[in-house]
C-alpha cells in the first residue's frame, strides 16, 4: 500500500535535491528513502525501480531547463535572445548541477517523451536563430555548436576548471560574441 501523502513528484524532487547538493552519483534509492524518512522498499510502491527514477529525473530536468530558457528569452530575437538563452542555460547548470547531469545522459533505449521535451529546447534555439537567416541545415549545426559551447563552459566551471582571476561571465559573453560573429558569416 503506497504511503499516504507520498507521491512520485515528491520522490523525484527529493532525488533532484540530492543530485544538486551531492552530485548525480549520490542519487540512490537508499538516499531518497533516507531523505523522505521511509524504508527503501516503500519507494517501490511508487516507482518500478531506479531506472524509472533516472528517467523521471531526466524528464524533469529537461522540462525545467526549457522553462528557464523560455522565460529568459521571451519576446527576444537575434543577439539579445542568444545571450539570454546562454545566460539562462548557465544559470540552470549553476543552480541545478546534479539535475543537469541527468539532462545530458539520455536513457537508452530512447524515450519519446524525453525526446519531445528535448526538442522543445532545440526548437527554442532554432527560433532564436531565425533572424540570422540560416539554412535549415546550418541552423541545426549552429544549435549543436551553441549547446556544445554552453555544455563545455558549464562543465569546466563545475569541475573548477576556471582558476584564472577573470570573471567567468565575461569569458562566456566573449565566447558568445564570437559565436554570433561566426553565425553572421554563415549566410
Amino acid at each position: 500500500m503506497p504511503r499516504v501523502g507520498l507521491k512520485l513528484n515528491q520522490i523525484i524532487q527529493t532525488a533532484a535535491d540530492i543530485a544538486d547538493r551531492q552530485g548525480a552519483e549520490a542519487v540512490t534509492m537508499a538516499a531518497i528513502a533516507r531523505e523522505l524518512s521511509v524504508r527503501p522498499p516503500s519507494l517501490f510502491n511508487h516507482v518500478k525501480g531506479f531506472a524509472q527514477v533516472k528517467r523521471e529525473l531526466t524528464l524533469y530536468g529537461v522540462k525545467k531547463l526549457h522553462e528557464s530558457m523560455q522565460v529568459a528569452s521571451n519576446g527576444m530575437i537575434g543577439d539579445e535572445a542568444i545571450f539570454a538563452l546562454a545566460n539562462s542555460y548557465l544559470q540552470f547548470t549553476r543552480e541545478h548541477p546534479g539535475l543537469y547531469e541527468f539532462t545530458i545522459a539520455l536513457p537508452q533505449p530512447r524515450d519519446e517523451e524525453i525526446d519531445q521535451e528535448g526538442n522543445k529546447v532545440i526548437n527554442l534555439l532554432i527560433e532564436a536563430l531565425r533572424s540570422y537567416q540560416l539554412s535549415e541545415e546550418n541552423a541545426l549545426h549552429a544549435v549543436r555548436g551553441f549547446r556544445s559551447i554552453l555544455h563545455g563552459f558549464s562543465s569546466l566551471e563545475q569541475k573548477g576548471g576556471f582558476g584564472m582571476p577573470l570573471k567567468k561571465d565575461d569569458s562566456l559573453n566573449l565566447v558568445i560574441k564570437s559565436f554570433l560573429i561566426g553565425l553572421k558569416q554563415m549566410n
